[in-house]
């Protein structure tokens, strides 16, 4: 870069990136974790959720190494639950002033509506899509009063893909789809922004395959490591105020489907 665009961009995560108090549901693997990390170095102070402590323990200890361990704080919730949502925001009330930016990204897989049952289909249901909903809600509270505020909801390319086997999944990422276009209209006025991404393979947990293979995939350009896709949360959180991106797809190179 010059040192002119250096500047822009450096001005630009300052502005928009630096010192805003910023929530990620999910943070504690996969995109989630990475996106949390790179908003810490990047200076944001995040408060993020996870299901599971040993999980939680180790993103907590890696900021440290990084140096932003001061940057970031979690917590252990039930994002199915009102109860566990309830939690998180009584979290973001105590640790923040305000609130500038909800990361929407907390997801479990799932495969076909032909296996499981009616339980485990609710849990899904609840965790991926009235998490997000419940969350919005909460936050478009707080950021209302101040006409300023970002959501930025981590869907999939399964809600356009919508690939056989994966029918409760790509319910529930399509549900995000639908929901972020039309919560984008209710609240721009308001000075929030909406925006959607929308990753396609990635190489996180959720995928049903070894962490040998994926390392293999990602090798040969078939899959995404879940840092591309903390950079274009990134991206999306840099801009001015006149701008913004509203959806943004990000497949593999050589991901044909």
């Amino acid at each position: 870069m010059t040192t002119i665009t250096q500047r822009i961009y450096a001005d630009y995560l300052s502005q928009n990136i630096s010192n805003k108090s910023i929530l990620v549901t999910g943070g504690t693997t996969g995109i989630g974790r990475a996106t949390s990390l790179m908003l810490a170095a990047a200076g944001a102070n995040v408060l993020l959720t996870g299901q599971d402590e040993t999980h939680l323990g180790d993103t907590l200890r890696d900021a440290g190494k990084m140096g932003v361990g001061d940057k970031i704080k979690g917590i252990i919730t039930d994002m199915s639950s009102a109860e566990g949502i309830a939690r998180i925001f009584t979290e973001v009330d105590k640790h923040f002033e305000k609130l500038d930016v909800l990361i929407n990204n907390a997801a479990l897989a799932y495969q076909s509506v032909t296996e499981g049952n009616y339980e485990e289909w609710e849990h899904i249901i609840k965790t991926n899509l009235l998490g997000y909903l419940a969350c919005s809600h909460h936050a478009i509270e707080r950021m209302k009063a101040r006409k300023a505020g970002h959501i930025i909801n981590i869907g999939s390319m399964s809600a356009d893909v919508r690939e056989k086997g994966s029918s409760v999944y790509v319910a529930t990422k399509s549900g995000i789809q639908g929901f972020s276009e039309s919560l984008r209209k209710e609240v721009n006025e308001a000075g929030i922004k909406v925006s959607l991404i929308e990753p396609g393979a990635v190489g996180t947990d959720m995928q049903p395959v070894p962490l040998e293979e994926q390392r293999e995939k990602e090798k040969k350009l078939e899959m995404l490591q879940a840092e591309d896709i903390a950079y274009a949360v990134l991206y999306c959180l840099a801009q001015p105020a006149r701008c913004d991106i509203v959806e943004l797809k990000i497949r593999p190179h050589l991901q044909m489907i």
